[in-house]
């Protein structure tokens, strides 16, 4: 089932136990390893259309050095975050998998058997 993709480090435990839930239902996914290869910003603008979410700042990764550098906010205009995501790709909150025209955030992994139905 390769029309499976998921936003992937290798280094996270949520996202090396996403990647294995999605192997352990026979499904192998084409992994992007998105901090050597960050989405643009109209990639992260339609990922964050497929999660459901209002705003990018839903997809951001708060606690990191880099949303206070980028001078992030909950009031950011969208396109500051985009960009700040695409500069800074550990802002992007992780794993993100895509099935067809649907995405979800494997936190928790399981999250991802919704893809399934």
């Amino acid at each position: 089932m390769a029309d499976y993709r998921i936003y992937h480090n290798p280094r996270c435990s949520k996202s090396r136990q996403t990647l294995a839930l999605l192997e352990e239902q026979g499904i192998s996914p084409q992994v992007i390893l998105y901090l050597q290869t960050p989405p643009d910003a109209a990639t992260l603008k339609r990922l964050v259309k497929q999660l459901g979410m209002a705003h990018p700042h839903e997809l951001l990764r708060k606690g990191e050095a880099e949303y206070r550098e980028a001078g992030l906010s909950p009031d950011s205009p969208a396109d500051t975050v985009l960009n700040a995501m695409v500069r800074y790709p550990k802002l992007i909150e992780r794993p993100i998998v895509v099935h067809g025209q649907r995405a979800v955030l494997g936190r928790p992994p399981e999250n991802v058997l919704d893809l399934m139905s």
